[in-house]
């Protein structure tokens, strides 16, 4: 009986130094876990926003403070605690709306409020005339993206006045400002007599030439939208449908008006409608076909 008891109380002792062991490496692998997510989770002191800066504001103490971030994440071109006096002394302003509590990066700011620090090397600002139509009824606000159109009279000796067509000449193009209107929190609807768009060079070309051969119109799109759409098919004035035409009345007394015209929207053959008859008239019939006949008066 007692050894059965020794045996038994042994199993136990071991029982015991197994999960104490078990239970000393969990903890252990817990701490080590801790430390790397504590060496991960760093802290840094960054510059932040300390209210809304607009276009043009000045950076000074009042309006930067120093926020903690995460090491491993500090957004590039933002600027740490050692560099915040040099930052402020050196009298940059803000390029590109800052929101309350954002870092403040390199690419926002400039020692000169102008827009031309907002273009890229390789890109070109082009301003064109917009008009209430031709702007999106004021909608349009800087940080947009729109389809540049044109439209213009058609080509060739056979076209009228009244012969337009139009077409996208370029698609997502960023709008940089409107008017003198180069902030992105303004949506305000403010009509604009211009518009400041971001183009490559080909694209300020092509600008300046549509400027002077026709009517420029801005089609605001989903600044999400990044696809192309079909826009190779040249809109004229046969596409918006109807294709009905009057002509002038004569001027000679007494004559009837001649009957309405159908041009076919497809741009086939002039049909004319048959003349109705003015005095009494007969209708004989032939087989399947109707003719109509005049019945002439004569006087007693």
């Amino acid at each position: 009986m007692d050894r059965r008891n020794l045996i038994i109380a042994g199993a136990a002792a071991l029982l015991g130094l197994l999960a104490v062991y078990l239970a000393n490496s969990w903890f252990s692998g817990v701490e080590q876990r801790q430390e790397r997510a504590a060496a991960e989770m760093q802290m840094v002191r960054v510059a932040v926003a300390g209210q809304d800066m607009e276009f043009g504001t000045q950076l000074t103490s009042d309006n930067v403070r120093l926020a903690s971030w995460p090491a491993d994440s500090v957004p590039q071109g933002a600027y740490r605690e050692a560099e915040v006096q040099n930052l402020i002394s050196a009298g940059h302003v803000a390029i590109r709306p800052i929101a309350r509590g954002e870092p403040i990066l390199l690419s926002r700011i400039s020692t000169r409020a102008v827009l031309s620090a907002n273009i890229p090397g390789d890109m070109r600002a082009v301003t064109v005339p917009v008009d209430a139509v031709s702007g999106v009824a004021g909608f349009v606000t800087p940080g947009d993206v729109v389809d540049v159109l044109l439209t213009r009279q058609i080509p060739g000796d056979g076209a009228n006045s009244d012969d337009k067509m139009v077409n996208v000449i370029m698609e997502n193009i960023q709008v940089l400002a409107m008017d003198l209107r180069a902030g992105e929190q303004n949506t305000d609807a403010t009509q604009s007599k211009t518009a400041t768009l971001l183009v490559d060079p080909q694209g300020a070309q092509k600008l300046a030439l549509a400027t002077q051969v026709g009517r420029l119109s801005l089609a605001l799109r989903n600044v999400e939208n990044q696809l192309a759409a079909n826009t190779r098919r040249v809109i004229t004035t046969r596409d918006l449908g109807g294709g009905v035409y009057l002509p002038a009345r004569r001027s000679s007394g007494g004559s009837s008006v001649p009957p309405a015209q159908v041009i076919p929207a497809s741009g086939g053959t002039v049909a004319a409608a048959p003349r109705r008859p003015i005095g009494p008239a007969m209708t004989v019939v032939r087989g399947t076909e109707a003719s109509i006949h005049e019945v002439q008066r004569y006087a007693r």
